[in-house]
């Protein structure tokens, strides 16, 4: 019997996750991406929508269509905090059963 894992990449991903969304997930898999709360970036952008005249809005909107929705399941960092990915990245191992 052959173990068989999602693939994990060794490097953090932006992308939209499926349950911390509010809109489309956007804010949310910024935050997730650049360690930050997730409420900061939703007023950063609805800050930045009042200063810009929209513009902000209108790049939320291009994120929200080229940012690829996470698959179900996934982790939002699978790797522990403080800690490296090391490369070339190592498979996981299967469980002892």
């Amino acid at each position: 019997m052959t173990y068989q894992s999602p693939f994990q990449a060794p490097y953090r991903q932006l992308r939209r996750p499926v349950t911390d969304r509010m809109v489309a997930g956007v804010a949310s898999g910024l935050g997730r991406y650049f360690a930050v709360d997730p409420t900061l970036v939703r007023v950063g952008f609805a800050v930045a929508t009042l200063f810009s005249a929209g513009l902000a809005a209108l790049a939320y909107l291009v994120m929200w269509f080229l940012m690829p929705e996470e698959p179900a399941g996934a982790a939002a960092w699978p790797h522990a905090p403080g800690t490296t990915p090391g490369w070339p990245p190592t498979p996981p191992t299967p469980p002892a059963t």
